[in-house]
């Protein structure tokens, strides 16, 4: 069963250009993964700021190994110094 997920993600105030640095690093390395079947980036129009993945993975056990990968350990240290908090994640369920 696919597990559809949206993890938003913040930077602090004036850091949005090194924080999506980051994320399309994340991005490059997560989409490699065998059970990624879609890892999609959005930021914000508004607030600079905000950063939205839309991910589907094959399964929960693809998304545990994706959770598992030295490039999320990398982006969780190189992105302390700049991160609002932790990231929001929603597993949801497509309904239409």
């Amino acid at each position: 069963m696919n597990i559809n997920l949206t993890a938003i993600i913040k930077s602090t105030e004036g850091n949005s250009e090194a924080m999506k640095v980051l994320l399309l690093q994340l991005l490059a390395d997560s989409r490699k993964e065998a059970a990624c079947i879609q890892y999609d980036l959005h930021q914000d129009q508004e607030n600079k700021n905000v950063f939205i993945f839309h991910e589907i993975w094959e399964s929960q056990a693809g998304l545990d190994l994706h959770n598992s990968q030295p490039h999320i350990a990398r982006f969780v240290t190189d992105s302390a110094s700049i991160i609002d908090g932790p990231a929001a994640i929603h597993k949801t369920e497509k309904v239409a």
